[in-house]
């Protein structure tokens, strides 16, 4: 996940890492998790701007000390 090895994790290198099951799930490349592309095959669509903002939100409550950047205790919390 730490792609720099700073020992920390930024937004990017986050969103980097957590977003690797929506690339592999949008089967058509297009951006956007269709209905058809999600687990269970139904739902609404999600694009790919919709799920980094997702991951920022949860990026955002896990960065204890609002510092920009996630350090190995931040990161083993339990997700707020």
């Amino acid at each position: 996940m730490d792609t720099d090895a700073n020992a920390t994790v930024s937004l990017a290198e986050y969103q980097q890492w957590m977003g690797y099951a929506f690339e592999r799930m949008d089967r058509n490349g297009d951006g956007t998790l269709s209905p058809g592309e999600l687990p269970g095959g139904r739902g609404r669509a999600v694009t790919r701007q919709a799920h980094l903002a997702t991951l920022a939100a949860a990026f955002k409550r896990q960065d204890l000390d609002g510092n920009g950047v996630l350090d190995a205790r931040e990161l083993a919390a339990p997700p707020q």
